[in-house]
């Protein structure tokens, strides 16, 4: 498994907007633990990537630094200070241990090696800090074949909603796919320390704090960080990220819905229907557009290439004629959205395939380089511009592409509608045997200013409609139900100024697919709705 922190995130504005900041945006630092000798060498930098995304919600300014670089002092000139303990027994600098152990200035904690702090006796730690940390716990006993989820501390209890961590049991070589080590606290001194976040492990019946505050000093019991998924604690932290700051938005819940994989393709029957759903719901709605048709090994055509240019493209100038003035705005969606004339990795037709990372080899395209990913985005948007359409937003082909890539598209468009993956190097080795570089997949939970590559995002966190479509496509059998999004609505609610934004693709309307996917679509949004989401378009986010 190349990385602990990629999961769930690849099932694949009217109202008031959120409060705005009146102060200067917060100086933040994010420290990191570095080991050497293993393959996640790099997984404390990953973690370090993912929480600066997280407070580009908050435009802050953000320094990343390894802890062992740490200078006394540093945290003084900070607004707020956040240590990753990704690796277990880290040693940590003497200077940030007698900084940690007095500063009145924000510092969150996340996970081990608190006892270097705690169990200190020069540190005074529990009569300052009013709480205790007793020790770690991971799984309640070994998984085996016989007893394959003995449980562990896996459910964190955050406004009426419990949110489980992942776990499952690869009993093929005998390990577990989880994060199950949490931090065990216990307050002292009420007067000074609080728990703001509880855990329970369900077959033990136990419960303990999972986030405790004592004044300015927070800690969290595990790394929130790993095995992200839309009804995960990675929701939790997001929504405490107003508390840690001091930040505090306004409540709003806004949704969205995409028509995604849009191109010459897609029949004119299946847009207007969807169209005339969703304007007739007063619903605005974008549509991810291809603006270059390449069916590259003739998959439809009899072996020959087949190339549609939006100018040629009857039926998509039609459906986007149609939209446009009913609510609908374009998102551009890759250029070709396949990658040159090869199975990258199913057809080498557009919508099919990724276009700017080989998925093949997990790698970088040969090409690759800001200059060549942004001559693709420019030729996409060249052809909406020449026949009349202006994207709203900018959205990566099957949300990844390469550092390049993300780079380019900060600087080719304002605003980008998506997820993504972020990587440990800009020309990443995930072969090497320790040290490797890893690659994260990041959904959002809200709007962020500035990602680590400089792209402002609109976030896409709800997934997307799946159905068991392998009497057509063997390939195509994971379902996702209109009742796994809603659930995954729910729970983004719980994110104060939360959205929840999912996308449809129209050819699942196609009557040879014989599918409920209409009426599935309107009871999402009818439910969505009666939950009290607003439902706004790309241009309507501030």
């Amino acid at each position: 498994m190349r990385s602990l922190v990629v999961l769930a995130w690849l099932l694949c504005l009217a109202g008031a907007p959120a409060q705005a900041q009146t102060a200067a945006p917060p100086k933040v630092l994010v420290l990191y633990d570095t080991p050497s000798g293993t393959a996640y060498d790099k997984i404390g930098f990953a973690y370090a990537i993912m929480l600066r995304n997280l407070l580009g919600h908050f435009d802050a300014q953000v320094s990343m630094t390894p802890v062992q670089q740490y200078q006394a002092g540093a945290i003084n000139g900070y607004d707020a200070t956040f240590y990753l303990g990704s690796a277990y027994d880290f040693q940590l600098p003497a200077a940030f241990l007698a900084d940690a152990s007095s500063t009145a200035k924000t510092l969150v904690w996340f996970k081990y090696n608190i006892w270097q702090l705690a169990w200190n006796g020069s540190y005074n730690f529990n009569a300052t800090r009013g709480f205790s940390f007793n020790g770690l716990r991971g799984m309640n006993a070994l998984p085996s074949a016989s007893n394959p989820s003995p449980g562990f501390f896996d459910t964190i209890q955050y406004k009426n909603k419990s949110f489980v961590k992942y776990y499952a049991w690869d009993s093929a070589h005998g390990v577990i796919d989880a994060d199950p080590d949490v931090g065990i606290t216990g307050i002292v001194d009420g007067t000074k320390a609080t728990t703001v976040v509880s855990m329970a492990d369900p077959k033990t019946g136990e419960t303990a704090p999972y986030v405790v505050r004592s004044g300015k000093f927070w800690y969290v019991a595990d790394m929130p960080l790993s095995f992200v998924g839309p009804r995960d604690r990675y929701l939790v932290l997001a929504d405490l990220l107003h508390d840690m700051l001091g930040i505090q938005h306004a409540e709003s819940h806004k949704a969205m819905v995409r028509l995604e994989d849009v191109s010459a393709w897609t029949t004119v029957s299946s847009m207007k229907t969807l169209t005339d759903y969703l304007s007739g719901q007063k619903i605005p709605f974008s549509i991810a557009t291809i603006p270059y048709f390449t069916d590259a090994l003739g998959i439809y055509n009899n072996g020959v290439t087949l190339n549609i240019p939006l100018s040629q493209a009857t039926n998509l100038k039609k459906e986007l004629n149609y939209a446009l003035p009913r609510g609908g705005e374009v998102v551009m969606h890759g250029y070709t959205h396949q990658y040159d004339h090869t199975r990258n990795p199913n057809t080498g037709i557009s919508g099919d395939d990724y276009e700017m990372w080989n998925i093949v080899t997990d790698s970088p395209v040969a090409e690759d380089s800001f200059a060549w990913a942004q001559g693709r985005m420019q030729a996409g948007l060249a052809q909406l511009h020449d026949n009349g359409y202006a994207p709203v937003a900018w959205e990566m082909p099957h949300y990844q592409g390469s550092a390049n890539a993300n780079r380019a598209a900060a600087q080719t468009f304002a605003t980008t509608y998506q997820r993504v993956v972020y990587y440990t190097a800009d020309q990443p080795n995930f072969n090497a045997a320790v040290a490797r570089d890893l690659e994260v997949g990041q959904f959002y939970p809200y709007t962020i200013g500035q990602d680590y590559y400089g792209q402002r995002i609109i976030p896409e966190n709800l997934g997307n409609f799946e159905y068991d479509l392998s009497a057509i496509d063997p390939t195509s059998n994971i379902v996702y139900t209109w009742q796994d999004i809603l659930t995954n609505a729910q729970y983004a609610m719980t994110v104060r100024d939360g959205y929840g934004s999912f996308f449809f693709h129209p050819f699942l309307l196609e009557p040879e697919y014989k599918l409920p996917a209409l009426a599935d679509l309107k009871s999402l949004v009818n439910a969505m709705t009666a939950m009290g989401y607003t439902w706004v378009s790309p241009s309507m986010v501030h």
